[in-house]
């Protein structure tokens, strides 16, 4: 299911999708999310980042225009209009090299902007985006045991609070998905459904 929205209209879920190869198991992980929001009667778009071919590029340019002009271009204000008309946004990615793919977070720079996600008020920062509520789902090639020797997991939680709580999000929650490349069919399986549970729970 997949809606497309107008100016007045109220969305359940935004799923911002970050993932190259359609046969993926973040794919798969994509296509779960969108049964369980069908099955449940929810209204949602999907922003496939790699098939839209979304330039994620912030430019000198584009930055001088949005701080120094206020000014936008036509097609962030459109991803900014879906965000806004959004009560939940799932962001569903691979973790590649400690961070998310590149693509994400040209998205985030270029659509997360002073004005529309946050300003200044006061001398202080203001986010803007607190009506809304952020799911994200990550795949590891590492185990947990192996990241948690680390304290990665706990490193991503306060990053992604960092980035979307400056916003002004306060429901900010994570599902770690690890050692994706080695693990079974039969655990793959077991990870969707907990997939279709986390969903279920939090829109």
């Amino acid at each position: 299911m997949k809606v497309f929205i107008g100016k007045m209209f109220r969305m359940d879920a935004l799923i911002l999708y970050a993932h190259p190869n359609p046969t993926s198991f973040n794919n798969s992980i994509k296509e779960a999310t969108v049964e369980k929001l069908t099955s449940m009667g929810k209204s949602f778009q999907v922003k496939n980042l790699y098939s839209e071919n979304f330039y994620p590029v912030l430019t000198g340019e584009e930055l001088q225009d949005i701080f120094v002009n206020s000014k936008v271009k036509e097609e962030i204000k459109k991803e900014q209009e879906m965000i806004k008309q959004s009560k939940t946004i799932i962001v569903i990615h691979p973790v590649w090299w400690s961070g998310m793919p590149a693509i994400l977070k040209g998205y985030i720079d270029r659509v997360f902007t002073y004005g529309f996600a946050y300003k200044e008020q006061n001398g202080e920062i203001v986010g803007l985006l607190g009506d809304k509520k952020v799911l994200i789902i990550n795949t590891f090639g590492a185990d947990e045991g192996e990241l948690n020797s680390f304290g990665i997991k706990d490193c991503f939680e306060k990053i992604y609070y960092s980035i979307y709580g400056f916003c002004g999000i306060k429901e900010v929650k994570s599902k770690f998905l690890f050692a994706v490349p080695y693990v079974s069919r039969e655990d793959r399986i077991k990870m969707l459904e907990d997939i279709k549970r986390f969903v279920e729970e939090n829109v």
